[in-house]
């Protein structure tokens, strides 16, 4: 009889060497991270067609969205553990290659009822890439090192978002059809299949899997979430990323209504921004050697806090102005980017026993902090950033408390002395 591994053993393990060169490794995870803001930005201009072609409404095609989030929420939650299990290299290739064909089945499905059942697939499999591409990262990297890749990570992944509206655009402008932006975005998936076949090798040795069943994985979430250090790092994360999805929703509402822009004007207000955060987490990536990713951390959250705050005050005192709005969320912006790298690093840090399961778990709650808070955002209409700023500011609040899970905690024997 084979004797089974407990989840803490692996505690104690070093671990292995990075098993590639970080920049090439970077770069191929940094395009497996691109599933999630291609499969959600790239065929939003093609919606009003879709509602047309499908006999349904702007609701109906909304629909296939909300699958597609709900997909990738589940996916990270079964897919981090697993990867636990049976290694990083299966899941990824695995996942990858179903979100492939799924996505090229997106393309011919007749209906609005098949269209969304696969795009529930479609954002499961594609939660591969993600969730077991942070736990990689984990593997072959700590410390200032891993933040470093953390940020690399999110600059790369941030292009995604700028430009994918612009290319589904130009598709759907072009070809006429929807369904041509699923094709390309199943050659995309089958470009990401063949990188990580070829230059993401196995980081997790089978000594430091899980080899147990499901009592084994669930040990390994409990003392996942019972390390008040990695709840405190996933906390700051998620609600930090909980801010941006309140700009996200209610952005159109904001630059178009209340700040009178341009449909072209909001767009590059919108790219302007999401360049500030991904300019902000390339330079943490340079910083944290220097200062450390807990000092970084702090000063990301202390500046999102701030910026929030005076936008909220600013608001509510009737002062919003362009100016006003548009350079508060840049600097918002600005700390969010330090956030996101630092805190994700951190956090994995703490569970290299489990970092498929705390990379579920992290992946997990941002996207359900995200689904939540979006709605929100038009409670009060389309012309007011009432909603909006006082959002940003609550979950900034939360996420900058959440820090006082991570104080430490004085030795009273040490005191004693």
């Amino acid at each position: 009889m084979t004797a089974r591994t407990p989840a803490h053993a692996c505690r104690s393990v070093p671990k292995p060497a990075p098993p590639s060169p970080p920049g090439r490794l970077t770069a191929t995870l940094a395009l497996l991270s691109f599933v999630v803001p291609l499969s959600t930005d790239m065929y939003l201009p093609g919606f009003p067609a879709m509602a047309r072609d499908l006999s349904t409404d702007a609701a109906g095609v909304q629909l296939t969205l909300t699958a597609f989030l709900f997909g990738l929420a589940v996916g990270q939650l079964v897919l981090g553990p697993l990867s636990d299990r049976y290694g990083r290299r299966k899941p990824i290739l695995v996942g990858t290659g179903i979100c492939t064909s799924v996505t090229a089945l997106c393309a011919v499905a007749p209906s609005l009822e098949l269209l969304t059942g696969l795009r529930f697939l479609m954002g499961f499999s594609g939660a591969a890439g993600v969730v077991v591409g942070r736990a990689v990262v984990s593997d072959v990297a700590s410390g200032t090192a891993a933040a470093r890749i953390f940020g690399m990570l999110m600059a790369l992944g941030g292009i995604a978002p700028i430009v994918a509206p612009l290319v589904g655009g130009a598709i759907v402008s072009g070809s006429g059809d929807w369904r041509t932006v699923f094709w390309v975005l199943a050659g995309a998936s089958a470009l990401m299949f063949l990188a990580a076949s070829l230059l993401v090798p196995e980081s997790l040795p089978a000594e430091h899997r899980h080899v147990g069943g499901i009592r084994t994985t669930l040990k390994a979430a409990v003392s996942v979430l019972t390390d008040r250090f990695y709840l405190g790092y996933t906390l700051a994360f998620c609600f930090a990323s909980a801010t941006l999805f309140c700009y996200i929703a209610a952005s159109p509402f904001l630059l178009q209504n209340v700040l009178g822009l341009s449909v072209g004007e909001a767009s590059m207000a919108f790219s302007v921004g999401a360049l500030t955060a991904t300019a902000s987490s390339a330079a943490s990536a340079r910083l944290a050697s220097r200062y450390g990713s807990r000092l970084l951390l702090h000063t990301g959250l202390a500046v999102l806090l701030v910026s929030s705050a005076v936008a909220l005050l600013v608001t509510a005192t009737g002062n919003l102005s362009r100016v006003w709005a548009l350079g508060l969320v840049g600097i918002g912006f600005l700390g969010l980017g330090q956030v996101f790298a630092t805190a994700t690093a951190l956090a994995l840090e703490r569970v290299p026993h489990a970092a498929g399961t705390g990379s579920a778990v992290l992946g997990t709650l941002q996207s359900a902090l995200g689904a939540a808070v979006a709605p929100l955002m038009g409670i009060a209409g389309g012309h007011t950033a009432m909603p909006l700023f006082l959002g940003m500011t609550g979950c900034a609040s939360i996420a900058t408390l959440a820090m006082w899970l991570t104080r430490q905690v004085p030795n009273p024997a040490r005191q004693k002395k």
